[in-house]
């Protein structure tokens, strides 16, 4: 089971700075240059054993010529090495530079044109095949507390795509095997290029319930049927999020005053609860149908309520016995039963 366990393994992280393709290619550029003049030092300070054809003596002009034409294997010959030591620090010290030159402006371009067009074409197949995922907008603890329950139900990290104004909130995402977009999710682009229009299901759990609001908004104008759950931290602005068409609407700073409360004096409902939530563990609580012709509650579960034509019901408010196809049932089970539909 695959879990975010940040600064877990491999604590120590080494300080490293991300560079631009351009950054990358100016640096090379940089090393390149320093490889000339060094070459170019190596003439003028073995300039004895130069013969120009000219017969002027070796400047550093002439000896910064020569380390050009060398180094871009051009080779013009009208300056040559003639004595013993010139040659040998031809051989030893400017042929290797020569190579490395080469090396670093091709390889620099390779790499970059390669790297660019890998991601380019990662890019393109994943939003040709992207369909029933789930964006997650927002990847800051509780974000990555929605990607841990999902991974628990057994939702794999290509099922999941998500959007976050953090460069390092997309990093943890990436590393994970999750499609990232740096962006703000109220933007109509930023969820375009996640894949809105063909989205399982949204996730909106921003800093900030005024970006919730947008998003919701934002999400639901641009596809009608995604099933969209927010997460709001005042109550006084829950109702906008329902109003923006958000599905399911969860007052986090509610809950967790009330799972704080509940621990106070009734510690072991509040471990029940917890064992509960903690997915994949224990107890779990799960959506499924009636089973059978009968239509009857499945086995091995414990009736919570049923749905029906959008009406919660208890149990002791249904014929048990008459149960439709299309009720839902919400029910408590043992973990390990994966049996029925979880999605609900």
């Amino acid at each position: 089971m695959q879990r975010i366990t940040p600064n877990v393994v491999d604590r120590v992280r080494m300080p490293r700075r991300e560079f631009s393709p351009f950054a990358q290619i100016m640096r090379r550029i940089g090393m390149a240059l320093g490889l000339v003049f060094f070459v170019a030092l190596v003439v003028r300070l073995g300039r004895d054993g130069y013969t120009d054809v000219t017969g002027d003596p070796i400047g550093f002009l002439d000896a910064l010529y020569y380390a050009s034409v060398t180094v871009t294997t051009t080779g013009y010959g009208d300056i040559s090495a003639v004595s013993d030591s010139s040659r040998l620090a031809t051989t030893v010290l400017i042929t290797p530079a020569r190579v490395m030159f080469l090396i670093l402006v091709v390889s620099t371009t390779v790499e970059v044109l390669t790297d660019q067009s890998r991601q380019l074409l990662l890019t393109r197949r994943w939003r040709k095949s992207v369909k029933d995922h789930y964006i997650i907008c927002g990847f800051g603890s509780t974000g990555q507390a929605v990607a841990n329950d999902l991974f628990s139900r057994g939702v794999t990290p290509e099922q999941i795509a998500v959007v976050d104004v953090e460069e390092a909130s997309i990093e943890l995402a990436t590393r994970l095997g999750i499609v990232g977009v740096v962006g703000d999710a109220s933007q109509t682009a930023v969820l375009q290029q996640i894949g809105i229009d063909t989205a399982k299901a949204v996730v909106v759990v921003p800093n900030r319930d005024d970006t919730a609001v947008l998003v919701t908004l934002t999400a639901r104008e641009l596809n009608p049927d995604v099933h969209i759950v927010a997460g709001g931290r005042e109550r006084e602005n829950l109702h906008l999020l329902r109003q923006g068409g958000a599905n399911e609407v969860i007052d986090a700073t509610a809950s967790l005053g009330q799972m704080l409360g509940l621990g106070t004096y009734a510690p072991s409902a509040a471990r029940v609860l917890d064992d509960i939530l903690d997915a994949g563990t224990g107890l779990e609580l799960a959506v499924m149908s009636p089973t059978g012709e009968s239509n009857a509650v499945p086995n091995g579960v414990t009736l919570i309520s049923v749905t029906r034509d959008g009406r919660r019901l208890r149990p002791d408010e249904v014929d048990l016995d008459a149960l439709r196809g299309s009720d839902r049932l919400v029910v408590l089970r043992e973990a390990a039963s994966q049996n029925g539909d979880a999605n609900g």
